[in-house]
């Protein structure tokens, strides 16, 4: 198959992009300031070049070059085809998907333009689209939690994500398997002074709701019975969740009814309910 380029030796600088993926913290430092980051596997990398995302190189396993043939075709990028072996050398584990990509990140939007629906994603158009429900998520260090978050926003009618500015990264590798490629779609962005900067949700016309567990909270059910037009629902750590600071910032205090002596939900699982309850 044309385009196809063999590479036997796993220090071919070639594959620069593909080493130590299993190093988190190396990898946090890399992907944003070389500006890639990696998809794996054969829909998330679909789904990547959906979205408008532009391949730097692809990395595969012989078996996969005729599964990915009509990706080859049309990516403008050299296609590295390695035997298992290599790749679990390159990359620190076994791949075994077999299909990796290198893709180009773009520039994240300002939380205005986030808030406005204008053009946020690769290949959005140049126009305003309704933004209603926005989901924040603060200091959410976990990868797989984050991706599962942006996947249950993805699915149930959240039209934006902010992250403050020390949550993981959604483009790492895990957050993007995780998610199944939800990350592509929604658009999101960095807020950066939080939560000073969260007074850009009223100046939009937001109700800024937070999930905590206080004893002055409302019920999810009685928040969904106010029907805001446009909410924000801003979601803690896994720990400890929201800060104190957070918690003075928002409109209202919302909490998920519990029982059988349970106090809380893991983050992912409560953004799910907490969207579904609020679902335009």
């Amino acid at each position: 198959m044309a385009g196809l380029i063999t590479v036997e030796d796993p220090d071919d600088p070639r594959l620069h992009d593909y080493t130590g993926l299993t190093d988190v913290e190396l990898r946090r430092r890399r992907e944003p300031a070389e500006g890639l980051f990696i998809a794996e596997g054969e829909k998330v990398i679909r789904r990547a070049g959906e979205a408008g995302y532009a391949m730097r190189s692809m990395l595969l396993t012989p078996k996969w070059a005729d599964v990915m043939r009509d990706v080859i075709d049309r990516a403008e990028a050299p296609v590295y085809v390695v035997e298992p072996a290599l790749a679990e050398k390159v990359t620190g584990y076994h791949v075994h998907r077999g299909a990796l990509a290198s893709m180009q990140r773009t520039p994240l939007p300002t939380a205005a333009d986030v808030l406005r629906g204008v053009g946020t994603m690769p290949s959005s158009a140049p126009r305003e689209t309704a933004v209603r429900r926005v989901a924040v998520f603060e200091d959410l260090v976990d990868h797989a939690n984050l991706g599962a978050a942006f996947r249950n926003a993805a699915a149930l009618g959240v039209d934006a994500v902010l992250l403050t500015p020390r949550c993981a990264d959604p483009l790492y590798r895990r957050a993007v398997k995780v998610s199944m490629g939800a990350v592509f779609h929604v658009p999101w962005t960095r807020l950066t002074s939080w939560p000073q900067d969260a007074g850009i949700f009223r100046e939009h016309g937001f109700v800024t709701a937070a999930l905590c567990l206080d004893e002055n909270s409302i019920t999810l059910e009685e928040l969904a019975a106010r029907w805001y037009e446009k909410l924000v629902l801003m979601l803690g750590t896994e720990g400890d969740g929201l800060s104190a600071d957070a918690l003075r910032s928002a409109d209202e205090w919302v909490r998920i009814p519990m029982s059988g002596g349970v106090d809380s939900l893991n983050v992912a699982a409560a953004s799910a309910v907490a969207f579904y309850a609020t679902r335009p």
